[in-house]
């Protein structure tokens, strides 16, 4: 190799963030595989860099013979004495080769090598750093639209913003910045790819770890968060300190906390709920602000039949069901909504005896037919007993 490589690896390595010992590795690897393809693989072959004088050095090694039969592999054993005169027969002897003696094509495949261990590097690196940071919020800029999706530069790295993670209402023009919460990371043939969302509940919890020292700090907790991204959403929130209420530290001084979330979620409303072990009292605050009138708990079925006041019902059920529906996401129950007029009417019918039929009475007609040869007979029945009831009035006079 011509030219001492130290101060290209550093530059490199400062550059590129790239481990020096990984760029090392490339290097000799590159040299290696130049060598072997000017020497057809016939001979044994290893590459290593000297840090002293900043170059690859190439050794072939060859096994000392009394007789040589392959020339690629052995040497006479009076021949490896003049390299070393300690040298046995058997022994393994190793013989440094002249690098710069590779061919051109050698060289370009060596550069090859190179650039293709400096990217598998870079991409180990984004993939490493980023992988520990899934539940993060990233800030990023719009690059380009990709059929719908966002491409966002990070800096180091770019980020998907599928379509499907983009809230509603929600547009972004080039070089628009965006806040965007990491949901995952994996590897691909083509590199990292690091998925970012707008409308993911973690979003949400992240924002409000930012804006509430008392939840950075784990004073206050989020059990729970459901959202319907761009309209409503609701947090469950309980303290581990007796002297810290944990929904006026997630609203702030005069809602200053609480608004500067939905002010990121572009107008998103934000219900913050005091949570409850007792699965009844958690779903009488998740349906706020609506008030509960009673609760019936199937447990077995993680159902619950919620009865509310008549004026409360379109309030708990909530603007095409979006109140009720969110509630049942946050608590993990099915919740069955009445209202109490409405619970007292199917108390009253499930409470009501069966009807006895009266066997005299002619129930119904099932036809026309049926109707013309009844009504005859019916009328004849009832001239018949007139005309008895007269006889019998005229005997008795």
């Amino acid at each position: 190799m011509v030219g001492n490589l130290n101060h290209i690896i550093d530059q490199v390595v400062k550059d590129k963030g790239i481990d020096r010992d990984v760029l090392v590795d490339a290097l000799e690897s590159a040299v290696l595989s130049a060598a072997n393809k000017k020497f057809r693989n016939t001979r044994d072959l290893e590459a290593h860099f000297n840090k002293e004088i900043g170059e690859v050095e190439v050794f072939e090694f060859v096994t000392v013979v009394d007789e040589v039969v392959d020339s690629y592999k052995e040497i006479d054993i009076a021949e490896a004495r003049e390299v070393d005169p300690d040298v046995e027969v058997d022994d393994s002897l190793g013989m440094m080769l002249d690098a710069g003696s590779f061919s051109r094509i050698a060289a370009q495949t060596a550069k090859q090598v190179i650039i293709q261990k400096v990217r598998e590097a870079e991409r180990e690196g984004v993939y490493n750093e980023f992988k520990d940071r899934v539940g993060e919020i990233v800030n990023g800029i719009v690059r380009r639209y990709e059929r719908g999706d966002l491409i966002v530069d990070l800096g180091r790295a770019e980020a998907l913003l599928p379509n499907r993670e983009q809230a509603p209402r929600e547009n972004y023009r080039q070089s628009d910045r965006v806040r965007a919460y990491i949901s995952e990371v994996k590897m691909s043939s083509k590199g990292p790819q690091i998925i970012l969302s707008r409308t993911h509940p973690g979003l949400l919890i992240a924002l409000f770890k930012a804006e509430v020292p008392e939840v950075a700090e784990g004073l206050v907790e989020i059990k729970a968060a459901v959202r319907e991204p761009g309209s409503r959403a609701k947090i469950a929130v309980v303290s581990h300190d007796v002297d810290v209420d944990p929904v006026g530290a997630c609203v702030g001084m005069r809602g200053s906390r609480v608004q500067n979330v939905v002010t990121e979620l572009r107008g998103e409303r934000i219900d913050i709920i005091p949570w409850s072990p007792d699965p009844a009292r958690f779903a009488c605050s998740a349906l706020a602000p609506a008030d509960v009138s009673r609760v019936y708990i199937d447990d077995e079925g993680q159902l619950m039949e919620i009865i509310v006041p008549d004026d409360q019902l379109s309030l708990a059920i909530g603007k095409k069901g979006q109140n009720v529906r969110l509630a049942a996401k946050l608590i993990g129950w099915k919740i069955d909504i009445k209202s109490e007029t409405r619970a007292q009417e199917e108390e009253q019918e499930e409470n009501l005896p069966d009807e006895v039929e009266d066997p005299n009475i002619v129930t119904e007609i099932s036809s026309a037919d049926e109707l013309e040869q009844t009504v005859p007979a019916l009328v004849e029945k009832e001239i018949a007993d007139v005309n008895e009831e007269a006889t019998l009035d005229k005997d008795e006079d």
